[in-house]
């Protein structure tokens, strides 16, 4: 994990420890259940643990703080968030059993404590008001994310520099979704080139998004 510690050379031991232990379990569980693509799996370091860690170059959870990964699919960004933030509380949830018993089986591989995974989608999800930020990848556009992730975000325990809201990781052009938020003008919108932090060209036109809840 060269890269990895190129661009986050202060690692503890312990985080060193479980961000190499991660390609040899997706290449592991990925001949059980396609959770990732073959050709991703083969660039897992770049297009999935680095690309989650995209997040990480703008905002630095807080011990305590409680995020949620909607449509986590194989674990991302959620895991390789949990490993960077030890004192932080991690969510992940997808509609898709297999996919969930997949990232259940990593998470206590690695023996994270810190994250938890469930079979549910966030429609359905009833902890309301628990989170400070909603965290997801390519799972929708920003207008549903932002009807699904509402409800469960806490408005009133603000701690971070940014107020508690969505961040999504995206990639294209992303006009016409900002366009179509809701109140458009009225919801703070930020869009951060991941190309900034990261030199690889696959990061170009990638970009993360805030939305404030």
């Amino acid at each position: 994990m060269q890269l990895l510690e190129q661009y986050f050379p202060n690692l503890t031991p312990e985080q060193r420890t479980r961000f190499a232990q991660l390609p040899e379990l997706y290449h592991e569980w990925n001949t059980k259940v396609n959770v990732i693509s073959r050709q991703d799996i083969e660039n897992l370091e770049v297009r999935h643990i680095l690309h989650a860690l995209a997040i990480a170059r703008i905002f630095a959870f807080k011990p305590g703080a409680r995020v949620l990964d909607i449509g986590t699919g194989g674990g991302f960004p959620g895991i390789p968030l949990a490993i960077l933030f030890p004192e932080t509380q991690f969510t992940l949830i997808d509609g898709t059993g297999k996919k969930i018993a997949v990232v259940q089986a990593i998470i206590q591989a690695l023996g994270l404590t810190n994250a938890t995974a469930l079979h549910i989608r966030a429609e359905e999800l009833k902890m309301r008001g628990m989170f400070d930020f909603v965290v997801t990848r390519a799972v929708a556009p920003l207008d549903k994310l932002l009807a699904w992730s509402l409800p469960l975000l806490d408005r009133k325990n603000q701690q971070h520099a940014y107020p508690n809201g969505i961040i999504a990781l995206k990639g294209g052009d992303l006009r016409a979704e900002i366009k179509a938020l809701p109140g458009h003008g009225k919801n703070y919108t930020e869009v951060f080139p991941v190309s900034d932090f990261f030199r690889e060209p696959w990061f170009e036109e990638k970009w993360v998004v805030y939305v404030q809840g």
